[in-house]
């Protein structure tokens, strides 16, 4: 039955299958039996089969919404920056994008200087603070007046703005979050502050305090984390960045229009490590569960293979059944990943108004490829362990 009938090494079985393959209805019949024996090795083993499909839709599910949620901060943090509607953004030499890390400080004086500069309309200063106990949150200390120069204005919600030093206002997706209205108190880093007014998210903090308490509680007197700019001719932005460069070598001036650009993770060398680390954890439980699924299976149906072997299956017809069992397998976790990663995206941000969880399609593409690889590579092995089999062992098996 196994003898050798053609100088390729295919057996007889094999040779007289691929003329029937090749015959008038033979592919779709011999599909139709492909299907059959991969949709019946699945169903034999439902609760590996279910454990297996999970495993798949978890890398995906890990790899959308992490980094989802790591790029939709980012990226929403970008765009508020931008939503200041300022042309530069002042800091002082060695700052970072992620202006929750700035430690370093300005004198308030250097703004008169910087107004000076032709070209320039407004200068206001902000004081960062960041309060992290419920998240990372960057509180805004600013004076009214010249931030209102910056902005155009806030959009009001409700109240009004702060005539005291215990007061805060605080944007509408912050006080949906925490359900805050006008007259709450609300607790910033240990201090009670009074809600004053409710505006329109989208213009960089979700807190705005005073400058000076903003001051007081970070003991820095007289001083800014950054100036925002406004230009009187925002077409000029590159001559006014020249001129200041001028005046001030050692400091940092980032127009604000590439500020979103510049905070996603190729420009960001540890953001980008994070995703890589996502992204091999995730692959990496793929392949390991895939692997031992499959290896435990190639177990189990030892005798099955054998009786494919002795009826004159071909090694590489064992190796391709056992890859299409795992292709299938991941087609159907990755459909349930990306489509849980959207509900869990929806959950999120229904929950948490502040958070976004941005899953493009590029990222999509990407989870869907790693999943299916981490599936073909948890596969190889056992598919060629399997294949090697010797047809008379394997029916022998117990």
């Amino acid at each position: 039955m196994w003898e050798i009938s053609s100088n390729d090494g295919r057996t007889a079985i094999d040779v007289e299958y691929s003329r029937y393959r090749r015959s008038p209805g033979g592919k779709r019949a011999g599909d139709r039996m492909n299907r059959r024996l991969i949709i019946a090795g699945l169903a034999a083993r439902p609760v590996r089969t279910t454990v297996s499909i999970m495993a798949v839709a978890l890398e995906v599910i890990l790899i959308l919404t992490i980094i989802g949620l790591a790029n939709g901060i980012t990226n929403e943090t970008g765009r508020r920056t931008e939503g200041v509607g300022a042309d530069i953004m002042f800091q002082a030499p060695g700052s970072s994008l992620l202006l929750a890390l700035n430690n370093s400080t300005l004198p308030i004086a250097l703004g008169n200087k910087i107004r000076d500069v032709e070209g320039i309309k407004a200068v206001a200063p902000v004081q960062l603070q960041v309060n992290a106990s419920n998240g990372l949150e960057v509180v805004y200390g600013i004076e009214p007046k010249t931030f209102d120069e910056i902005t155009g204005g806030f959009i009001w919600h409700g109240g009004r703005s702060f005539s005291g030093p215990d007061e805060v206002l605080v944007d509408d997706l912050y006080a949906r979050s925490k359900g805050l209205s006008t007259g709450d108190s609300v607790d910033i880093l240990g201090h009670k502050f009074k809600v004053a007014g409710v505006v329109e998210h989208g213009k960089g903090a979700r807190l705005y305090i005073p400058l000076k308490t903003a001051q007081a509680m970070a003991g820095t007197a007289n001083r800014a984390s950054l100036f925002y700019i406004k230009l009187n001719n925002p077409d000029r932005l590159n001559d006014v960045i020249d001129r200041m460069k001028k005046e001030f070598p050692a400091y940092r001036m980032l127009p604000l229009k590439e500020y979103t650009m510049l905070m996603m993770s190729n420009n960001m060398p540890a953001l980008e490590a994070f995703i890589k680390i996502v992204v091999f954890i995730a692959v990496f439980i793929g392949v390991l569960v895939i692997f031992l699924s499959m290896y435990m299976t190639i177990t189990e149906r030892t005798r099955e293979i054998g009786i494919l072997r002795s009826l004159g299956a071909s090694k590489w017809f064992i190796v391709t059944l056992i890859f299409q069992e795992t292709a299938v397998v991941c087609v159907v976790g990755i459909v349930l990943g990306i489509v849980a990663s959207f509900l869990i995206a929806r959950g999120v941000t229904a929950m948490f108004p502040t958070l976004l969880v941005m899953i493009t399609a590029t990222w999509v593409t990407k989870a869907s490829i790693f999943a299916l690889l981490s599936g073909l590579i948890g596969t190889l092995y056992p598919s060629l362990k399997a294949a090697a089999q010797d047809p008379v062992e394997a029916i022998a098996y117990e």
